[in-house]
């Protein structure tokens, strides 16, 4: 009888639910963003306006000169993407969460990141966003 419940059970489950069904690794094989450079010198990011789509796995290379301080923001991005890793001279953190990005010299970062919600969302280095250093994800 507790057999015959549990079918049941199991049987309503999946005639009267619509479930989301996703195949393969959602992380794996991101696609490759244009490297975005910034010339502190210029004031100016190689690559200002980024299109992307929601469930789609990216990564982002940034590059900076290494001319003086930088703090990239992109608080909106990074509160509607999944961030799987930011990786720093080969070295991979997995981080819960993300605001910004800080560079105290020259280097390269990678962010891998899947967004979530669609959007238009602004990036700034802290400090520069009103003389140049101003770009956009536009997320669909």
């Amino acid at each position: 009888m507790l057999k015959s419940k549990i079918l049941f059970m199991i049987i309503s489950l999946f005639t009267f639910c619509d479930f989301a069904i996703a195949e393969g690794n959602l992380a794996s094989r991101a696609e490759r963003l244009p490297d975005m450079y910034i010339d502190s010198r210029k004031l100016q990011f190689s690559e200002d306006n980024f299109q992307l789509e929601t469930g789609k796995y990216y990564r982002w290379r940034i590059i900076h000169d290494g001319g003086e301080e930088f703090q990239i923001i992109a608080p909106e991005l990074f509160r509607n993407s999944w961030v799987n890793q930011v990786v720093i001279n080969d070295i991979e953190v997995k981080p819960l969460g993300l605001h910004s990005i800080e560079f105290d010299d020259e280097g390269t970062l990678d962010v891998w990141f899947v967004p979530v919600r669609p959007g238009n969302f602004e990036f700034w280095v802290k400090g520069y966003k009103n003389k140049g250093l101003l770009g956009y994800f536009v997320v669909n």
